[in-house]
């Protein structure tokens, strides 16, 4: 069985988690469902391949580190899969945009970021 990869752990990957009973999708790590409560979820693998849901340009960091940064986009996606995450993002996207996911360096951590590509 091949290792899930995630960015959180200083991988190039994003991992979710789906409920085996009512099918919901989501993407912060919980211990049971958030619909149903079914406390087996299983993780899985995304493909990085999504739809831009909303854009925000940051001109205001929040902490120093960001500063260098800014201006800088923040996105929602709609993944593939079928959940919604917040992520980094190119400063061209536009809502409806597919997008494919990258990783990046940003502010001294290995993060997501979305650019224009095929879903």
């Amino acid at each position: 069985m091949n290792e899930l990869r995630d960015w959180t752990l200083g991988q190039e990957g994003l991992v979710y988690q789906a409920c085996p009973a009512c099918e919901t999708r989501w993407y912060f790590h919980r211990q049971f469902c958030p619909h149903c409560g079914n406390a087996e979820p299983r993780q899985l693998q995304a493909s990085g391949s999504g739809t831009v849901y909303s854009a925000a340009a940051i001109h205001r960091a929040p902490s120093d580190t960001m500063r260098a940064y800014t201006p800088y986009t923040i996105v929602l996606i709609d993944a593939a899969e079928g959940f919604r995450l917040m992520a980094h993002g190119a400063a061209d996207l536009r809502i409806g945009d597919a997008v494919r996911a990258e990783y990046r360096a940003i502010g001294g951590k290995l993060m997501p970021f979305f650019d224009k590509g095929q879903p």
